[in-house]
Formats: structure tokens, C-alpha cells, sequence
């Protein structure tokens, strides 16, 4: 029997075959390169040259394709030959058995390099179930799924990824079948949506982005809701995503306190128990639907929307000033310092010029004033949104790309997909710069999944203090 570097033979593929099939005997993977013959490299490179002298590596025909090809008929002839018994020429075997080969039958099937004509074996009783490539199976899963998955979270609708499909790998999927491929992720999808959740958070912020879906038929604006979690470690999570339904008879999506009640009885009902500072802008029905679910939660006007709401209606050439007198409100010691720095504005030139960036602030006090009772370390957490809002951002380039959302699932489905692929794209960089050395390579790899709050234990300790008994 001969070896090759720690491999034993087990016979050739086919007649005339110049590759041997090999089997680990030390357990160890070794390289393809030290398993296949030069001259085997170099048909295979022959090949696969285009009428330009181009390298073809996908496609129709392309080096991979062959290899592709090569592989899995060899698999499915070592299905059959477990599905009969016994291996190919062994005189009598037949007759003993009951069943024989019963040569091949050619079909195309989409992989991840593109189409690949396949010859597969058939046995004489038609008892075959091949497990590699089933019966009436147009594709081989796996690589060529998490491609389609990949740029459909890439925030490429399905007829983008159908056209680029074609176009690239000569791959030609029909719509439903591209769309069945992304609804694969559902299951997951709603597994995290519904996943248990810790008791306590210290602080929830909630933004919203506005996505176009077609509900009752008609396509309107809805505002789907991302709620990111610390939690008394001071690690930050997506808690979930919400959007409204819309009414029969009405012709857009409600967002009042029957919609907010909903989401506090869906994180009540996964698991938590107490929140002790909600962070939001100004939602409709959101103060008490929350106070109703958690009587002694804060509700916190998120201050980064109460400044940028206040400087919307400010000329360009007058928003520098005026933000500049604005942040003598909301970084005075106290409350009353506060209002008193709210009516020097409100007195000066600016002032009067716009009382709309005074009546933002006037209308939002109550619920603005609770965070000018916390000192820096709380104040940071609550003013510096740069978590979610740097989330949302990237939520953002993926979902305008798209006309609209068919379902509300659709919406769920890709945001939680691309939340996944912007995870993981973090880490990517984070990893790639380690490895050159580059300063700060050493920040965490997540934009918001698993961060750690920057100065946490000062927070912690001043909101064990303001909240007593209620973290643990």
C-alpha cells in the first residue's frame, strides 16, 4: 500500500484518474497543496484559462468548479457504496445484496464558486437518498448560503444579491429562492428576540430608525425601536428591537402607550425585574406604560436629542453660540443653576431671537432635571450615547439602501443581522491591528454587545447610593 505524507491509499477515483484518495492515518489535516501532484496543479491551471490567458477561479468551468465537481462526486460514490454495502466491481456483491449501481445522471447545482455540472450515481432499486446533494436540490448549502446571508446583511436587497450572483459567479437563483436562504436566520433571529434578559439594568436608552414597510398593503414610515441595556456590571446589550403595528383603520403605525405596555410586558416577561434609569426621547405613552410596568424607574430625557432639538430651528451661522450657551445649562452643579443658566439665554440677543431653543428645554425640564442630580461619572453615562448612536448609524447605511420591507419580520431579521455583522467587523479590525501594533489596537473589539462602560465603578457607586438596594 503505498503512503503519502502520512496518508494511506484507498483506490482511485475513477479509470484513468492520475489523483489518489487518501485517508488521514496520524489523525492530522494536512495542506491540500502536499496531497496533489504538480501536474495535477498544472492541468488544473490549463484548464482554466480563458481565451485571454485569464485565470478563471469561479464560474462555469472555473479551477474551482473542476474541484468542486471532483469532490463531491467522490462523496456521493462513497454514499452509494454505504448505502449498498460493498464497493464498486466486487464480483457477486449484487446479487447478495439485492441492489446494484445503476450508472449516473447529470445535474447542475449552485455552489459558492458558482454552477457545477455534477454526474450522480443511481442505484437499481431507486432506494439513494443522497445527503450531500439531496434529491431535487438546486444548491449545495453551506458555503454559498453564508455568501447570500453575507451580503443581504451587507444591507443588499434580494434582487441586488440575485444580480450580483449572476454576475460574478454565474449563479442564477430565482427570488424566492434567495429569500428562503435569508429566512433560514428567522429561527435565530427570534431566539435572540425572545431571549431571556439579566433582572436589573442600570440604564436603558431607546432610538428609533425610521424604516419603510408595507403593512395592511399600504407602505408607510415606521420607527423600529433598538433598546441597548447596561447592566449592573456595566456592559452594554441590544436588547431587542420593537416595531408599532398599524391599525386597520388608521394609516400609520401607533407608538402610544398600548405599543410601549407591550414592550415592557415583553421584558418583564424575559426576565427583568427593575430599571432604574430610562433613557429616551420624549416618546408618546412611553413615561407611563414604563412607570406602570416599573413604578420607580427615572425617566430621562436622552440629552443629546433635547440639544440637537433645540438647535434645529438655529440658523448655521448662530448654532455655535448657541450650542455654547446651551452647555451652560445642561453641565451646570444643579437643577437651579441650571434654570437660572436657561434664563440668562433665554434674556440674551440669541434668546429672543429663538425662543424655540428655549421652549425645548422649558417643555422637557421635568424630565431633563433628573440627570442634574448625578455628578460627572453618572452624568457622562447618561449625556455620552456614543454606543447607540454609532450603532444606529451603521443601521442606518444598511437599511436605506432598500425600497421598502415587506413584513415587520424583514426589518427584524436584517437589523439583527447586521447588528451580528458590524459585532463582528469590529473585532476583524480590532484583531488586524494587534497584529501590526497600531496605538490604541488594544480598545475593545465591540461597538455595543459586551462594552464595558467607561468609568463604571465611579457610576456604580454614586447610583448604589442615589438607588439603594436595587443593584445587586
Amino acid at each position: 500500500m503505498t503512503v503519502i505524507k502520512g496518508y494511506e491509499s484507498v483506490g482511485q477515483i475513477g479509470a484513468g484518474s492520475v489523483q489518489t484518495s487518501v485517508e488521514p492515518v496520524v489523525g492530522r489535516k494536512v495542506p491540500v497543496r502536499e496531497l496533489i501532484d504538480d501536474s495535477v496543479l498544472d492541468l488544473l491551471l490549463e484548464q482554466s484559462l480563458d481565451e485571454a490567458g485569464q485565470l478563471r477561479l469561479t464560474g462555469e468551468g472555473s479551477m474551482l468548479g473542476e474541484l468542486v465537481k471532483a469532490v463531491l462526486e467522490r462523496a456521493l460514490e462513497a454514499e452509494l457504496t454505504a448505502h449498498l454495502g460493498y464497493g464498486r466491481h466486487e464480483v457477486g456483491a449484487s446479487k447478495s445484496s439485492g441492489n446494484a449501481r445503476n450508472g449516473r445522471i447529470g445535474k447542475t447545482v449552485q455552489t459558492g464558486v458558482g454552477p457545477v455540472g455534477l454526474r450522480v450515481p443511481r442505484d437499481r432499486a431507486g432506494t439513494f437518498e443522497p445527503v450531500l446533494v439531496p434529491k431535487r436540490a438546486g444548491r449545495v448549502a453551506g458555503g454559498l448560503d453564508d455568501m447570500i446571508i453575507s451580503l443581504y446583511a451587507h444591507g443588499m436587497s434580494v434582487r441586488d444579491v440575485q444580480h450580483h450572483l449572476l454576475q460574478v459567479y454565474g449563479t442564477e437563483l430565482s427570488h424566492e429562492s434567495i429569500s428562503n436562504i435569508t429566512d433560514q436566520v428567522m429561527a435565530e433571529a427570534r431566539a435572540w428576540q425572545s431571549r431571556p434578559l439579566d433582572p436589573t439594568y442600570a440604564v436603558v436608552f431607546l432610538d428609533a430608525l425610521v424604516v419603510k414597510v408595507r403593512d395592511n398593503n399600504v407602505v408607510t414610515n415606521k420607527p423600529a425601536y433598538v433598546a441597548v441595556g447596561v447592566d449592573t456590571d456595566g456592559h452594554k446589550h441590544v436588547l431587542g428591537i420593537w416595531l408599532a403595528k398599524t391599525p386597520l383603520d388608521v394609516a400609520t403605525a401607533g407608538e402610544g402607550a398600548r405599543f410601549w405596555a407591550s414592550v415592557m410586558a415583553d421584558l418583564r416577561n424575559r426576565g427583568v425585574r427593575d430599571i432604574l434609569i430610562a433613557c429616551t426621547d420624549g416618546l408618546a405613552g412611553f413615561e407611563d406604560a414604563i412607570h406602570a410596568a416599573f413604578p420607580a424607574t427615572t425617566v430621562q430625557v436622552c440629552v443629546v436629542h433635547l440639544i440637537r432639538n433645540a438647535l434645529r430651528p438655529v440658523a448655521r451661522k448662530d448654532a455655535a453660540a448657541v450650542a455654547k450657551e446651551l452647555k451652560k445649562v445642561y453641565t451646570a452643579p444643579d437643577a437651579d443653576a441650571a434654570l437660572d443658566a436657561l434664563a440668562v439665554f433665554a434674556g440674551t440677543e440669541l434668546g429672543c431671537k429663538y425662543p424655540q431653543a428655549v421652549k425645548v428645554f422649558e417643555d422637557a425640564w421635568d424630565r431633563f432635571t433628573p440627570y442634574m442630580a448625578f455628578t460627572a461619572p453618572v452624568r457622562k453615562l447618561l449625556y455620552t450615547t456614543n454606543g447607540i448612536e454609532s450603532l444606529n448609524y451603521q443601521l442606518r447605511k444598511v437599511t436605506k439602501a432598500r425600497g421598502h420591507f415587506p413584513s415587520d419580520d424583514a426589518v427584524v431579521k436584517l437589523l439583527w443581522l447586521a447588528i451580528i455583522n458590524i459585532e463582528d467587523k469590529r473585532a476583524r479590525e480590532r484583531a488586524a491591528n494587534r497584529e501590526k501594533g497600531t496605538k490604541n489596537a488594544f480598545q475593545p473589539t465591540r461597538l455595543v454587545e459586551g462594552l464595558r462602560v467607561s468609568g463604571w465603578r465611579e457610576a456604580l457607586n454614586e447610583l448604589a447610593i442615589a438607588y439603594p438596594g436595587r443593584i445587586r
